[in-house]
């Protein structure tokens, strides 16, 4: 009887051994591409979060990006790949201003286990100035690397 269980323990093993090695592994990479915005000071040339920041997409008022939002001096935001444009609400220390981006999207395969996403091109950048003095921009390029990418002067 004792040789039996020992059998059947080997052949457990094994099959637990083949089972665990046939199971995907989990993604974990960044798949998640966003443009990074970093805020400055104008005439200073120095980051500075503003008192206040909020952010949503035009026509999307009821879902901000950022609400109130203090001690920020970068911010991310999510571009559409369906679109080649993408506009955004910034309410800076209580004055709105709109930036447009203009930008081309391509699919980047990730890895087999998390599939692909989309990366960006940035080609042209509109913005109001209310509170905003520039926006320049510093990287073109929109990955999932959480870079800069522009620069809001106000």
């Amino acid at each position: 009887m004792e040789k039996h269980a020992s059998v059947y323990g080997i052949l457990l093993s094994v099959f637990l051994f083949f089972l665990y090695s046939c199971t995907p592994e989990s993604c974990k990479e960044e798949t998640v591409t966003l443009l990074g915005a970093t805020f400055y000071r104008t005439g200073t040339g120095k980051t500075g979060a503003p008192d206040s920041v909020t952010v949503f997409g035009t026509g999307k008022e009821t879902s901000p990006l950022y609400k109130n939002a203090t001690g920020k001096p970068v911010i991310y935001l999510p571009l559409d790949p369906s679109s080649g444009e993408c506009s955004f609400i910034l309410k800076i220390n209580g004055i709105n201003d709109t930036i447009k981006f203009i930008y081309n999207t391509f699919p980047h395969l990730v890895s087999k286990e998390c599939g692909y996403t989309f990366f960006h091109n940035i080609s042209g950048c509109k913005f109001t100035e209310n509170i905003i003095d520039t926006v320049f921009v510093t990287n073109k390029r929109i990955t999932t690397q959480n870079e800069e990418n522009i620069r809001i002067f106000y």
